[in-house]
């Protein structure tokens, strides 16, 4: 087991996207495995530019939107996309921060005699070794701290720490055998986004004339470190940081002694801890997480040890960078070593966002989605405001980025990107999942409810009726894509795409069943009447006379026929609408959509293969599933498999993002287990390279979780410990041999065979007890 969980490598990372990633949700530790001199990027999740969002200054919606509305049902896209300029605010989202690093010589012996270093996912500990030296990294989470364990060294000195904030200070001491490095210092007051070529990028606070308790932006942060002989042959260093951060409508904090008293303060604890200790806290609460899921293709032989690699380290990445308490996981997760990162390392809510989140459910890390699920919550205050001033509507709205001041304003830019108006309604989409997965009755009622009644009043209110008087919302946009207008010209802004269309349904669907079962408002019941009056009155999705889904309301040529994004296949991946039984004509048509990007070169980033990936899998298309996981894994990551974003103005040409990471999980997942059909199916798009394996542990809707084991591409057994009672139903190959279901006590469980299956797979069924244990047997 230890062997499949390990990425081996036999040379130190020389740029970051190389390097180990080692997190406990909050404080990130990048760490390259030099030889005697150790670098290690720290950052802080909590540590972002600015303060908390001022009211932006775009235009009220008054007499804008109707002339918008007006220029759109008029085709005058040209115009419509110059109006909605105007809706746009000034300012643009504000950067997550670096601290600094640390230069660490902790050994005078650099010959690198059988150097090795490693990452071992199945622990959270990256190591480096060579010669006599073995050095140990973790990120503890019980303990809050970075540990690093050196033995075969023998130098106790404290490390460099090198900061591009101009503000940082660095003090030492040292008292009782132990060397303390304290570096204080702001975060900046604003940052430019990297595209914006536009001066001063960055600014500093000045002196605050009334203190730094609490400070309009440029917040505090701490890092401390201490470096000391824990044991005889055995050096360690432990570091710990801090923020001045407060919640994100409240001013932070940039006083420097209290915030470093904090980090202080859990260095000084672990201190006192052996490092074995240590390491088995850490280890205990890490593999709580990481052993819920285990997927072992070692029988299919080596030639899958990366797929399987990568879907273990998604999983470990995810683990690092989301927590409860913790913020959510960003473009980066939460690793950065820019002051001007790629797209301000922010969260991006038109797919990357999601994206790190699509296989929380599903593998078993359910309790990791808290931290969307409070950015969400938080979006529906801030975008309450957005809402009023931007388009005269109720509820709440945020546009295609957001930062850790819940930024809800169209930036200023492009339309195909800013004026995207439907953040919130997929954000909604990940609370829907987590009741689907099996949470109670608790988080409907205080979670759930509220945000999609706001997503649900904003979603009615951008709605009007089309020239045949079908619902459709205005204005929209399909998210970073042009169409042509005439020979030369492009625009974004128009009514009904695809994407918003397939968020709208989802949307009021999921509101009126939750108002049914937990309205708690008054207003909920009247709310509800004009939510199912929409449904019934809302536009479907069209299909071309090629027989493609269309990406607008009508057939219009894309700029980019391979652009990226596949917004207009929402209803197939991440949504559930479209199936092969239940929507025929729109699977098919959304499986020509989708050829139709890739022969046009759709998929050239790593989010984009991901997505690439998890519809294959709903299209029961292994054969493509295969393609992009080698693309994946070839060209789209790095040594150390992190997910990359080609940019060819960027020092490298890619930049590390993590969403490719995360969706690649979620894929993989789908290609054994689906469950959004009313069934648990197994082995819809089992690759050709993956003739025999296990998988362990995963979730289903309903809170059913299976153990499923295959051999020479044919399912041997099912165990499915039951979620919610009642019917339980499998969906399986039509060529599996006879399957015997027997519970937990070895009573053979009568079932039947049951329709709804599609050709060439066949559904049983039986009556399931909640937490009971059965087992299906060729």
């Amino acid at each position: 087991m230890d062997e499949r969980h390990r990425i081996r490598l036999a040379a130190p990372a020389a740029v970051f996207h190389d390097a180990f990633l080692l997190g406990n949700g909050s404080l990130g530790a990048t760490v390259y495995g030099r030889a005697g001199v150790e670098r290690v990027d720290l950052n802080l999740d909590t540590v972002w530019s600015g303060g908390p969002s001022a009211s932006e200054t775009s235009a009220p919606a008054g007499s804008l939107l109707p002339e918008l509305r007006r220029a759109i049902r008029e085709r005058d896209h040209l115009r419509a996309d110059e109006l909605a300029r105007s809706l746009q605010g000034s300012g643009y989202t504000q950067s997550y921060q670096p601290l600094g690093w640390l230069e660490w010589e902790y050994a005078p012996d650099r010959q690198l005699d059988g150097y090795i270093r490693e990452l071992d996912l199945a622990e959270a500990i990256a190591s480096t070794a060579y010669g006599p030296v073995r050095v140990e990294s973790f990120v503890s989470a019980p303990d809050g701290v970075l540990v690093m364990s050196v033995t075969g060294g023998d130098e106790v000195t404290l490390p460099a720490f090198v900061s591009e904030h101009p503000t940082v200070e660095v003090a030492q001491r040292e008292a009782h055998g132990v060397r303390w490095l304290v570096a204080t210092g702001r975060a900046p007051a604003h940052v430019l986004p990297n595209y914006v070529d536009r001066e001063p990028a960055v600014v500093y606070a000045a002196d605050e004339s009334g203190g730094t308790e609490t400070v309009p932006a440029g917040m505090g942060f701490a890092v401390v470190v201490a470096v000391h002989r824990a044991a005889p042959g055995e050096v360690r260093l432990i570091a710990a940081a801090a923020s001045g951060f407060r919640g994100f409508d409240r001013r932070p904090s940039a006083e420097p002694r209290s915030i470093a008293a904090e980090a202080e303060q859990r260095v000084a604890r672990a201190l006192s801890i052996e490092t074995s200790k240590l390491r088995a806290r850490h280890r205990e609460d890490y593999r709580g997480y990481f052993d819920r899921v285990d997927l072992d293709l070692s029988a299919s032989g080596p030639e899958t040890a990366g797929a399987e690699l990568f879907f273990h380290l998604g999983r470990y990445l995810l683990i690092s960078s989301s927590r409860p308490g913790t913020q959510a996981a960003n473009l980066q997760g939460i690793w950065n070593l820019d002051v001007r990162p790629g797209w301000s390392c922010n969260y991006t809510t038109n797919i990357n966002l999601q994206m790190n989140y699509w296989a929380a459910e599903s593998t078993g890390l359910q309790e990791l989605h808290e931290p969307l699920f409070r950015l969400t919550r938080e979006l529906v205050e801030s975008g309450a405001p957005t809402a009023t001033r931007c388009y005269a509507a109720r509820g709440s709205v945020v546009h295609h980025n957001t930062d850790i001041w819940r930024f809800s304003t169209p930036v200023h830019g492009d339309p195909q990107w800013a004026n995207w108006p439907s953040g919130l309604l997929w954000l909604s989409a990940h609370l829907w999942d987590h009741l689907d997965y099996g949470a109670d009755d608790a988080f409907a009622v205080e979670i759930a409810l509220p945000v999609f009644r706001s997503v649900a009043r904003f979603a009615l209110d951008m709605l009007v009726p089309d020239e045949r008087g079908e619902l459709v919302m205005s204005p929209s946009t399909s998210p970073e894509h042009h169409f042509l207008v005439g020979a030369s010209a492009y625009a974004a802004v128009s009514e009904g795409s695809a994407m918003d269309q397939e968020l709208v349904r989802e949307t009021l669907s999921r509101y009126v069943s939750l108002a049914q079962r937990f309205a708690s408002e008054d207003d909920d019941a009247e709310l509800a009447v004009r939510a199912r009056a929409a449904l019934a009155n809302l536009r479907d999705v069209a299909i071309g006379s090629t027989g493609e889904l269309l990406e607008w309301y009508d057939e219009r040529p894309p700029r980019e026929p391979g652009h990226r994004h596949l917004s207009h296949l929402y209803g197939l991946y991440p949504g559930t609408r479209i199936t092969e039984a239940a929507t025929p004509a729109h699977f098919a048509a959304a499986r020509r959509a989708l050829r139709h990007r890739l022969e046009h070169g759709s998929g050239y980033t790593g989010w984009s293969q991901a997505w690439i990936l998890c519809l294959a899998a709903r299209l029961r298309d292994a054969e493509l599933a295969e393609q992009a996981i080698a693309v994946l894994l070839g060209e789209l990551s790095s040594q150390s498999l992190l997910d990359l974003h080609p940019h060819d103005d960027w020092p490298g040409g890619n930049i590390f993002q993590i969403d490719g990471n995360l969706g690649a999980v979620a894929g993989m997942t789908e290609l054994l287990v689906q469950s959004h059909e009313g069934a648990i199916s197994l082995l819809k798009a089992l690759p050709t390279s993956w003739p025999a394996g296990s998988v362990r542990g995963v979730r289903c809707r309903g809170g059913h979780q299976i153990d499923l084991a295959w051999r020479a591409g044919t399912l041997v057994s099912a165990d499915i410990t039951v979620g919610r009672p009642g019917e339980v139903v499998i969906d399986i190959p039509g060529d599996t041999p006879p399957l015997n279901v027997v519970d937990e006590n070895g009573t053979r469980v009568p079932h039947v065979e049951v329709g709804g299956a599609i050709p060439g797979r066949l559904r049983l069924s039986w009556n399931g007890v909640a937490k009971r244990r059965y087992t299906a047997r060729a």
